[in-house]
């Protein structure tokens, strides 16, 4: 491990000089490319030097532990050394994480698409409480949230919206919510008041820049119609809403949030970089590891990974058996818990599986 750290190190010095080269300075690509390498190992170089620091200051509190002290001083040198190495040990628990290697799309913006699925018009209503909840998230946490495409019912419930988070690791955060969510409650539309069941599946894809996909103008084929509010009934008789597909993957996007075409197609342009980008990702990531599936934040959408429990106030997470009785805070957007869960799980899979 202390090999790896210096060698960590030694590639942080290395980018030092690097960006005081001139010739790298009047390279803007080598310039952003080395600089984001340089603030991505940072922290990992900050603790392991603290570390160093720390172990020095053992060194030296062991060494006058030797030479003849009166009582008070040596009893204040072994609580100031027990201090000391307690540090230690939580620095070398903390390089073992920062040693994991990082998800580079992990400081991304996100495009998150929540749809009902099962339950008809409780689904739709249950898909508007994610995102209610997913917006509040955002909110605490100081990102922007800017719907892309809503597809909404009479009833205020989404059949599908797609939106965008804006804010520096988003997709850290949110990226363990790719699956199927399920709730248990009685349906603003059953006036019985028995409990249905209704689900609806939420995609978290990372925002993909241009550098990273190349999609050619060559390869999308460009529809306008007319857009439709709430209920389908016409709120525009102008051209503005446009559909984009992407011939090679026949990927398809629409957006008739705005009412500039214009505006509409750059929303969609987005979504379609970032579902080719993630479709290809995930190709990659089958090919290379087929048991990847099974683990916490695999993205697999067809599983159900959450039930909201509400007669009984409670949100379960099966792929981790997390269970909480606050599920009317989770709803409100209060979901820190369950996701640092996750990545305290992931950060515990990935240290195996690198041992």
């Amino acid at each position: 491990m202390f090999d790896r750290l210096q060698a960590v190190e030694d590639r942080y010095d290395k980018l030092n000089e690097l960006l005081s080269d001139p010739e790298i300075i009047n390279d803007s690509k080598k310039l952003r490319e080395y600089s984001k390498e340089q603030s991505d190992i940072q922290e990992t170089v900050d603790a392991y030097r603290q570390y160093k620091s720390v172990k020095e200051q053992i060194k030296d509190a062991k060494a006058m532990l030797e030479d003849k002290l009166d009582a008070d001083m040596r009893e204040m040198v072994k609580e100031e050394l027990n201090e000391l190495e307690a540090e230690s040990k939580e620095l070398e628990e903390q390089l073992k994480i920062l040693l994991i290697p990082k998800d580079p799309n992990d400081d991304k913006n996100v495009i998150v698409e929540i749809r009902g699925a099962a339950g008809g018009d409780e689904a739709a209503l249950f898909a508007a409480t994610l995102y209610r909840m997913y917006s509040r998230f955002a909110e605490v946490n100081g990102w922007k949230t800017e719907i892309i495409e809503g597809n909404y019912t009479e009833l205020g419930g989404f059949k599908e919206v797609i939106f965008m988070i804006n804010g520096k690791g988003a997709f850290s955060k949110l990226k363990f919510e790719n699956g199927a969510h399920r709730v248990q409650r009685v349906p603003e539309t059953e006036s019985g008041g028995r409990i249905h069941t209704s689900t609806a599946t939420v995609a978290v894809l990372p925002e993909a820049e241009e550098v990273e996909i190349e999609i050619h103008d060559k390869d999308i084929r460009v529809d306008t119609f007319a857009s439709s509010g709430p209920g389908g009934q016409s709120v525009n008789t102008t051209m503005s809403a446009v559909r984009l597909t992407h011939i090679p993957t026949n990927t398809v996007v629409s957006c008739q949030d705005e009412k500039s075409q214009i505006k509409n197609k750059e929303k969609a342009m987005k979504v379609l970089r970032a579902r080719v980008y993630d479709k290809f990702q995930r190709e990659i990531q089958a090919e290379y590891d087929q048991n990847r599936k099974q683990a916490v934040g695999t993205g697999d959408r067809s599983e159900r990974i959450r039930t909201y429990n509400y007669p009984q106030n409670r949100v379960t997470d099966h792929r981790i058996g997390l269970t909480i009785q606050k599920l009317d805070q989770i709803v409100e957007g209060k979901i820190d818990e369950i996701i640092n869960a996750l990545i305290m799980d992931d950060q515990a899979k990935r240290m195996e599986q690198s041992q």
